[in-house]
């Protein structure tokens, strides 16, 4: 995914007057681009810095959804539209048995100490973006039982 892939689809919801759509494309380009600013690299952005922030302002819709009352139902429409527009971009992510074999695979010295923590810091540092948090803890829990 890049900045540019946004921007063009942007333009195409605008040219249909899609403004709903227009407005969810248009908030993923500005959090990207604060990212970039914020991480220095404001004319080449990263494809995996986009991804990442994609993945954020997802998991930030998912919990507005999650939150808002239900008696609030054109606020939740909206809020459900915005999530599947962001899920379009979205990477896809890891499943739990590919992280698990891949956690195997590429871990097995540090599997067999049975402790969590370094366990998850030298796998969160390379899976980071590439699957859920929440995943990767239960299957690093599981693989460390003693």
């Amino acid at each position: 995914m890049t900045i540019e892939d946004l921007r063009k689809d942007m333009v195409a919801a605008m040219k249909a007057k899609d403004k709903p759509r227009k407005e969810a494309i248009s908030s993923l380009i500005s959090a990207v681009k604060k990212v970039a600013i914020d991480a220095g690299c404001r004319e080449d952005i990263p494809a995996d810095m986009i991804d990442r922030v994609i993945l954020k302002e997802q998991k930030t819709a998912k919990e507005q959804i999650d939150t808002c009352p239900a008696e609030r139902t054109e606020l939740k429409a909206e809020y459900q539209f915005r999530y599947d527009v962001i899920s379009e971009y979205a990477p896809k992510l890891m499943e739990a048995d590919e992280v698990k074999a891949y956690i195997t695979e590429r871990f097995a010295d540090l599997l067999e100490s049975k402790q969590k923590g370094p366990v998850m810091k030298a796998v969160m540092a390379e899976l980071k973006g590439k699957a859920d948090g929440k995943v990767i803890n239960s299957v690093v829990g599981e693989l460390c039982k003693p």
